[in-house]
């Protein structure tokens, strides 16, 4: 006999967008070695300013060889460390989010919890704030993975606040009243509202006009606020990305309890494989319980030792957070254009590694079945594994994230010919088939005017 969590599927892994990741595993692009395999389009990884880090480890080789003033720290860094986590590290994590925020936010390394990445930190504040069967509130779209993270071992439901297309899918008060009435309903106990700002898929930051509706919202239900803000250094374009940190400061509620913030550098580095993430809250019991579970997921000594060192240098993040800005915003900026060509159109966006793409042009029929045929066609017959926007509970069919930053420029140019030219056989074979149907409209036509006609010479006989 094994547990429900083995057989059952609330693991939240069916849906099309790990689906894709399957199928581009099974047939991977390569330039020289498969050139026509499925293009990953759908992982939000930041591959654009690698250079930058790997110069700044040329530099500075110590690091590497766990060196501190050209003395060993291996024996240091590879005994038991408890899960408070390296001082210095969490010094320089501090002061590289308080840099990223323009400082307007100080962090205090007291109210942060390490942890093994954002996945674990938001499944560890699932944990602490919320029993089995309660809820939590997240603006839809929404990223799929949470479907795993935040529901499969917590038990915790998610209710979807529904945006729309029509308003930027800005969050509204009607929209967040429908969702707990909605959640109430079901007889779901609401313990707070997530957010990913910016938005993961949208690529658009959150405003500080929504996050103050938020905080009135949670504030007003008496329930937790979660800001999920690992995109927030690569916010290209305007408007500049403002924290709920900044806008809770604003309503003198920067010491409210029930304000957390998630953080990691898989994004805004590009370092996911090093599994860096964090939680911070001014919740003592919260932060004091977090830290206990942060022993199932603990970030190696040796790259808080690293990761001390290279954020430690106010040269280097200065120059990354701007150069890496750069880099994003002018990739963005050829994905639209591109699209563009196609006769494709993206949301507005202005942070985050992937665009929210328009393709409801593209369906035969207003319907999810409809996107998921077209879903299927794009990643096994035009070769780019890209998110359905269903997999991301849209309300609205047609809408999908295409991800630009985890490839070469001569890889988003091929990404770009396959778009062009399926489009254009799209509308060739939409063009045939309306010749077919005005050829038969017409032969029907013809038919009828004949028999009419013929009854009516009839009739005058």
């Amino acid at each position: 006999m094994l547990s429900s969590k083995v057989t059952n599927d609330s693991h939240g892994q069916d849906s099309s967008y790990f689906l894709g990741w399957q199928e581009y595993e099974k047939n991977p692009f390569h330039e020289t070695l498969n050139p026509s395999g499925i293009l990953q389009m759908g992982l939000a990884e930041n591959q654009l300013s690698f250079d930058l880090i790997e110069s700044w480890l040329e530099e500075n080789p110590g690091v590497l060889g766990l060196k501190k003033n050209d003395e060993s720290m291996f024996r240091q860094l590879a005994l038991f460390q408890d899960y408070h986590g390296l001082p210095a590290f969490k010094d320089a994590m501090a002061k590289f989010m308080g840099k990223i925020r323009g400082n307007r936010v100080k962090f205090d390394t007291n109210k942060m919890v390490l942890t093994a990445g954002s996945t674990s930190a938001n499944e560890t504040l699932m944990f602490c704030l919320a029993d089995q069967g309660d809820a939590f509130l997240i603006p839809a779209p929404y990223y799929p993975g949470f479907d795993r993270d935040l529901k499969w071992r917590t038990g915790v439901e998610i209710v979807p606040i529904h945006c729309v297309s029509s308003n930027g899918y800005k969050i509204t008060k009607d929209a967040l009243e429908d969702a707990y009435e909605r959640a109430q309903k079901l007889n779901l106990n609401v313990k707070g509202v997530l957010i990913t700002n910016p938005s993961n898929p949208l690529g658009t930051s959150t405003t500080r006009e929504e996050l103050d509706l938020l905080l009135t919202f949670t504030s007003t239900k008496n329930i937790h606020m979660v800001s999920d803000e690992i995109y927030s250094g690569t916010v290209f374009d305007s408007p500049e990305f403002t924290s709920v940190l900044e806008v809770a400061k604003d309503k003198n509620m920067e010491f409210d309890k029930k304000i957390h913030v998630v953080y990691s550098l898989s994004k805004d580095l590009g370092l996911p494989g090093f599994r860096v993430g964090l939680i911070y809250s001014d919740n003592e019991e919260v932060v004091s319980a977090a830290t206990k579970m942060s022993s199932f997921g603990l970030i190696s000594s040796q790259t808080q030792h690293l990761l001390a060192n290279l954020l430690s240098d106010e040269r280097f993040t200065t120059k990354y957070l701007q150069e890496n800005k750069k880099r994003l915003k002018e990739r963005r900026d050829r994905l639209v254009e591109g699209l563009k060509k196609a006769g494709i159109g993206c949301l507005k966006s202005n942070g985050g590694l992937f665009c929210w793409v328009d393709l409801r042009h593209l369906l035969q029929s207003n319907t999810f079945e409809a996107e998921h045929s077209l879903w299927t066609k794009i990643v096994c017959e035009v070769g780019l594994n890209i998110s359905p926007g269903s997999s991301c509970h849209c309300d609205e069919p047609g809408w999908f994230r295409v991800c630009f930053a985890n490839m070469s420029d001569g890889t988003l140019e091929v990404a770009m010919d396959r778009v062009h030219g399926f489009v254009e056989a799209m509308v060739m074979n939409t063009k045939q088939k309306r010749t077919m149907w005005d050829s038969r409209r017409r032969s029907l036509i013809n038919k009828w005017v004949s028999k009419l006609s013929s009854v009516h010479c009839e009739s005058e006989r």
